[in-house]
């Protein structure tokens, strides 16, 4: 091989690794951003979920509270 074949074979060779790895990088994030958002859905519906456990607990704590206090002033 000469000087001009030598690097004409190595451009060639570099401009087709580099499309690839480009190609491949761009199928392997494509659904990133979706996972993403269904991780932070889940986090939501947990904190929601807690939340509501919390407010209904204080919400029948204070239900009762009141029931009683009322029944003491009726008596």
């Amino acid at each position: 091989m000469n000087d001009l074949t030598t690097v004409w074979w190595i451009t060639v060779q570099s401009w087709l690794a580099a499309s690839w790895h480009h190609a491949t990088s761009e199928r392997d994030e494509r659904g990133e951003g979706v996972i993403s958002a269904a991780i932070a859905v889940m986090i939501v519906a947990f904190l929601g979920a807690g939340m509501w456990l919390a407010f209904r607990g204080i919400f029948d704590n204070t239900t009762q509270t009141t029931d009683q206090q009322i029944r003491q002033i009726g008596n």
